[in-house]
């Protein structure tokens, strides 16, 4: 079920995101949303994969080793 809910933010940050939506063709709002439900799910996908680390990390380092130390050149 779709929720509705009131925000309020900067007319530099409504010309944004109006600017934004108009290039993919959406309505601001439509967009605000799609862009509000994309952060969540990404910030959703990053805490179960923290909790996945944490739960089987060591795990899974003791069967398949850890990465190689990278070379950064400095």
């Amino acid at each position: 079920m779709a929720r509705e809910i009131r925000i309020e933010i900067s007319e530099e940050a409504y010309e944004a995101l109006q600017k934004a939506a108009a290039a993919r063709h959406l309505a601001a709002e439509d967009y605000a949303g799609d862009v509000l439900h994309a952060d969540l799910t990404r910030t959703r996908f990053i805490e179960g994969a923290r909790s996945f680390v944490h739960q089987h990390g060591d795990a899974f380092a003791a069967r398949y080793g850890r990465p190689a130390a990278h070379n950064t050149g400095t």
